[in-house]
């Protein structure tokens, strides 16, 4: 068999690098069909069907749709440089999508990474002065093995600065009503110390969903850590031992044991 006769499906798949079942597939939907058959009724390529094979190979590498192609190749009216338009449009519009998606990653891998996606001056402005930019690097050592680390890591790729400073608007206000209860003279248990514990835990939760047994745990760990210790006795001596107690006490009116309290 020349190529003056024809080349077989398997010739013609190896000069053009694809495969037999795509000839069979392209020649069965009328694409790029064979123009001829041996007696025997196997596919012949012509030099014109080879001709119309490169151009389908051409046109599918850049990436347009078969029907697209044979729309290219086959109706009247329709312009090649319009499809290539079009196609390039669409290849813009997916490296605009595949680029967005690309910032997202980097960001998510950042705040698994980091914590907090702020400049050092952007943290002490938002935080305040007592903030240590090392803690979330800190925290990550410490906690970066958890789901809580995750879910938090997840919230902070795409929080802003506004929303940090409205996060930690909320908190100071809650630490400020703390205070302000114990002042008062409000008492562990009571409706309204338990209102305020639901408001820490909310609170809490905007880093990480918080359960009531993994608050009682928070409270236990702010009277053992002196970091946390500090924290809350800055805002009134003894608020430390009140929240854990007021918390505690909560729990206990929602059936929950403390001293068998669990992180889940």
């Amino acid at each position: 068999m020349t190529d003056a006769d024809g080349l077989t499906v398997g010739q013609t798949a190896a000069r053009l690098a694809i495969t037999v079942r795509t000839l069979h597939h392209w020649d069965e939907i009328g694409l790029a069909p064979a123009s001829s058959r041996t007696d025997a009724g196997y596919r012949l390529y012509t030099a014109a069907d080879i001709e119309r094979l490169h151009r389908v190979i051409v046109y599918r590498e850049i990436g347009l749709g078969l029907d697209q192609i044979r729309a290219v190749l086959d109706e009247p009216g329709v312009e090649p440089l319009a499809a290539l338009r079009t196609q390039r449009d669409d290849v813009s519009q997916h490296l605009d999508r595949l680029r967005h998606l690309r910032t997202g990653l980097d960001r998510m891998i950042e705040a698994h990474e980091r914590g907090v996606l702020l400049t050092a001056e952007e943290q002490a402005v938002i935080f305040g002065p007592d903030w240590n930019p090392d803690w979330p690097a800190m925290a990550r050592r410490r906690y970066g093995h958890t789901p809580q680390w995750q879910q938090y890591a997840e919230r902070a790729a795409t929080r802003t600065p506004d929303q940090w400073r409205d996060v930690t608007a909320a908190m100071t206000d809650v630490d400020l009503e703390l205070g302000a209860a114990l002042d008062a003279g409000v008492q562990p248990g009571s409706a309204e110390a338990d209102r305020l514990v639901e408001r820490h835990r909310d609170a809490i939760g905007a880093f990480f969903p918080v359960t009531r047994s993994m608050q009682v745990c928070l409270g236990r760990m702010y009277e053992a850590d002196p970091a946390f210790t500090a924290h809350y006795e800055d805002i009134r001596p003894g608020l430390t031992s009140w929240l854990r107690r007021s918390i505690d006490a909560s729990a206990r009116a929602h059936g929950i044991d403390p001293d068998a309290a669990t992180w889940e």
